[in-house]
């Protein structure tokens, strides 16, 4: 995959505990697939795995998303955190990142559960409705739902302000 490369250097975020916590604090990320000349984006909540390199995504299990991994799993997302516009300066405080990787449907039964967990970890821990999600321990829970995994290949990270 051909490295994707700032334009604005003096942006740039290189030092991977702040690349981390742009997906750490991340809730959606924006995912770009691509079949032959046809483009599509679909915007999903995730969970970070900082130890496996990877983000996982709860899914229907059919979809046009299936379609387009068949035919090309490369994937390119981002995430932005949106700190707001700096009143009276025509400058926005964010931080980017933007992940190039592989994206696959995950069959395995014992990862189905890590990736939701890791999902639910990510997005609810320290909710009180979280719970630990003793649903999630069935069996049929997973007949109804796919996991999907992003393995990270390639991060940059940007901020602006």
């Amino acid at each position: 995959m051909p490295r994707y490369h700032v334009r604005r250097t003096d942006r740039e975020l290189t030092d991977a505990a702040q690349i981390d916590a742009i997906l750490t604090e991340g809730r959606y990320v924006t995912i770009a697939f691509a079949r032959e000349n046809e483009p599509y984006l679909v915007t999903m909540s995730y969970g970070f795995d900082a130890a496996r390199r990877a983000l996982y995504f709860h899914a229907a299990t059919e979809g046009l998303k299936y379609e387009f991994m068949e035919a090309n799993p490369a994937v390119c997302a981002t995430v932005v955190l949106d700190g707001g516009y700096v009143r009276g300066e025509c400058e926005h405080n964010y931080t980017s990142a933007v992940v190039r990787g592989r994206l696959s449907r995950v069959t395995d039964p014992v990862e189905l559960r890590y990736g939701m967990r890791a999902l639910l970890d990510h997005l609810e821990k320290g909710s009180p409705e979280y719970a630990e999600a003793p649903a999630l321990e069935r069996d049929e829970a997973y007949e109804r739902m796919a996991v999907l995994r992003l393995d990270i290949g390639e991060i940059t990270a940007k901020r602006g302000k």
